[in-house]
């Protein structure tokens, strides 16, 4: 892993140069969003100098490889490796989401960070990256810090 660019974008070695690669599976706070920083730190953390399996799946709209990120075994668990996005649902640093298809173990994950108020559960309704991505640079300035609180329309 060569950069975390966010908790689901990254800059991986190749043997041809880099390449951008967003994770599959999840969708993270983006970095100005509440929870943005925590969860882009997690991933730094760990992914620091490490190896990692990454399997591309195809391509997004920005030219991203789609990719399944494994974490090696030595990192988590002598049982083999580790699904980067299992991590940030379990923990609470991302929404558990498949474009295609609902993911039954990752919906139950994200359950389970929702009743322990984990990560970004810790608000009662966090607001997701595909809505935050469509705020004013006031809404979002105004939502920042900690839980988010949107102003009804009048």
């Amino acid at each position: 892993m060569e950069r975390v660019v966010d908790a689901d974008t990254y800059e991986v070695a190749t043997a041809g140069g880099r390449a951008r690669v967003r994770l599959l599976g999840v969708d993270a706070p983006e970095a100005d969003q509440p929870f943005g920083p925590e969860a882009t730190a997690l991933v730094g953390a760990l992914l620091r100098r490490q190896y990692v399996w990454v399997q591309v799946r195809g391509r997004d709209l920005y030219g991203r490889h789609l990719a399944a990120v494994r974490l090696r075994p030595a990192a988590f668990s002598p049982a083999g490796p580790v699904a980067l996005d299992s991590v940030l649902v379990v923990r609470g640093w991302a929404w558990a989401y498949e474009p295609d298809r609902a993911t039954a173990r990752r919906l139950a994950e994200q359950q389970l960070a929702q009743r322990t108020g984990r990560g970004l559960w810790q608000c009662p309704q966090p607001i997701e990256p595909r809505l935050w991505r469509g705020l004013d640079t006031e809404t979002k300035r105004r939502n920042r810090g900690g839980c988010p609180r949107l102003q009804a329309s009048r």
